[in-house]
């Protein structure tokens, strides 16, 4: 017998190789396109992902649309698709969490972030949040992020915005792109968390469930947590 490399050698290099649908959210597109490439160089199977806010890719789902792994940063939209028979189980396999991403030059402390959202006035809270926020990215009808670009970096160099409320992931990467930006954390009672959810469409190929589950092992985890993720199932 050889040894556990010869294996995954002979394994990778068989007859049958498949490409695998995934559908993945967009906060996820650094990360999973690593994980995609070791996924690749392990057992030969190939990734084909398309990134974008989950809602959208559950309904695409839900309307038959081809996909095998959904990837949703959130639990309810694939807890949906179980549901309604269109997937398997879900799994939880990653978190997030909420970050300001801000324009330079703009002074903003996590304990002065409020305050700024709410300038120039206090009385009426909610409605002045609601006419001042922009929805700029998760619609059918939102801008596309250019090749290899962040859309919350692009928004807030162009000046359609001073302050972006996302993903610290998505801060992160924005930050990377353009340094002048500033990645502030929210104060403990606004730092609203998400818990991503993993599943296998119905009628998927064994090779989109061997994605599920290396997506879930302790390699591809710890690719996510490089990307700024807290990954459940990183051995301590």
């Amino acid at each position: 017998m050889g040894d556990s490399g010869d294996h995954q050698r002979a394994f990778a290099t068989g007859a049958g190789r498949r490409t695998v649908l995934l559908h993945a959210a967009g906060s996820l597109r650094g990360a999973l396109t690593e994980v995609a490439a070791a996924f690749t160089a392990a057992t030969g199977d190939t990734v084909q992902p398309k990134f974008g806010a989950s809602g959208l890719l559950k309904d695409e789902i839900a309307a038959g649309g081809k996909a095998e792994v959904f990837a949703s940063a959130n639990m309810e939209h694939p807890l949906a698709l179980a549901m309604a028979k269109r997937a398997g189980p879900v799994v939880l396999f990653a978190r997030n969490q909420l970050c300001a991403i801000v324009r330079p030059g703009l002074a903003v402390a996590p304990d002065t972030l409020l305050d700024r959202m709410l300038d120039p006035v206090r009385p009426g809270a909610y409605a002045i949040l609601e006419k001042k926020a922009l929805q700029l990215t998760g619609g059918p009808s939102s801008p596309a992020s250019p090749e290899g670009r962040t859309i919350y970096s692009v928004l807030i160099e162009q000046g359609a915005v001073d302050l972006f409320l996302g993903y610290c992931t998505a801060a992160r990467a924005a930050q990377k792109e353009n340094p002048g930006q500033q990645m502030v954390a929210l104060p403990r009672e606004l730092a609203v968390g998400a818990d991503y959810g993993l599943t296998v469409v119905s009628g998927a190929s064994t090779s989109a469930y061997r994605l599920a589950l290396f997506i879930l092992s302790p390699d591809a985890q710890r690719i996510l947590e490089g990307h700024g993720f807290a990954a459940p199932n990183v051995p301590r």
